[in-house]
């Protein structure tokens, strides 16, 4: 990276304003990642990427428990709940822990009418500046898929062995 005065070059040459931490741009990032690991193929980073940024903001007092919901999409039980936690003008889900059950109140089902706002910001401004803020590393080493290399069929002529 390159620096030109007040602004940055990314890798390409492209000029970019790094993004302050303001909890609003938390915020917006984690809904991001937490809106791209829904469609990602391999979402075990994005998610964990999501609970340690929520973690850290809720340490910090930034971010605040409201309570508990059930869960649309329970795993092997009909229920489940999930902890509602409230950051900026977000709210998110994160799994719950004992205590939790105990100190919050249980608000029952989802109510699908109460929407995040919409967030301009890319995939990858928003996993840099979750990356920065919580000092975790992105694991490069990703399984790769090997695709398998075509192989003609071999015919013999009528009468020969396939051995």
């Amino acid at each position: 990276m390159k620096e030109k005065g007040a602004l940055k070059l990314n890798s390409e040459g492209h000029r970019y304003t790094p993004i302050k931490p303001s909890i609003e741009n938390l915020s917006q990032a984690i809904y991001i990642v937490n809106r791209h690991a829904k469609t990602a193929p391999n979402p075990k980073f994005l998610y964990h990427l999501k609970h340690e940024a929520l973690m850290k903001l809720l340490k910090e007092g930034k971010a605040n428990k409201v309570g508990l919901h059930f869960s649309q999409n329970p795993r092997l039980s009909q229920q489940q709940s999930d902890v509602l936690v409230s950051c900026g003008k977000y709210s998110f889900h994160i799994p719950p822990t004992k205590t939790d059950f105990e100190a919050l109140p249980h608000l029952g089902k989802l109510d699908n009418s109460v929407r995040n706002p919409k967030s301009t910001l890319s995939l990858t401004q928003a996993k840099k500046l979750l990356l920065t803020y919580t000092g975790l590393k992105e694991d490069s080493k990703q399984p790769l898929a090997k695709k398998k290399q075509y192989q003609k069929p071999v015919f013999k002529k009528l009468g020969e062995s396939y051995f």
